[in-house]
């Protein structure tokens, strides 16, 4: 059970270009959104679309597949941990952000 303790799956498609960070350390970093549909009725019984937006990164040689083979609109199923940090903006003041940090990644669907 201890494996499953912060584990995240999901499914979705990617929203923009991913972007490429590639750091003074030698690192690669990968980020990029993806959003995922949820769908329920409402009292009149109309389908409605419930979407949610992901921030997900991925490093080093994840990062690296994600620079050459992943693009816009794709499809893909990703799995990783959910990491939450805080920054200070250009105003100054404190934003928080929650994100994944994928360590495997599968492409679905058509390119």
């Amino acid at each position: 059970m201890n494996t499953i303790k912060n584990k995240v799956q999901l499914i979705g498609n990617l929203g923009q270009e991913p972007e490429i960070v590639n750091l003074e350390s030698g690192k690669k970093l990968a980020k990029f959104s993806i959003a995922t549909n949820d769908y329920y009725y409402n009292k009149q019984g109309d389908k409605i679309t419930d979407t949610q937006w992901h921030n997900i990164v991925a490093w080093g040689k994840t990062a690296d597949i994600i620079e050459k083979y992943v693009s816009k609109g794709q499809e893909l199923a990703i799995e990783g941990k959910l990491t939450s940090r805080s920054y200070d903006d250009s105003d100054g003041q404190k934003r928080y952000i929650t994100e994944v940090v994928c360590n495997e990644l599968l492409m679905l669907g058509n390119k």
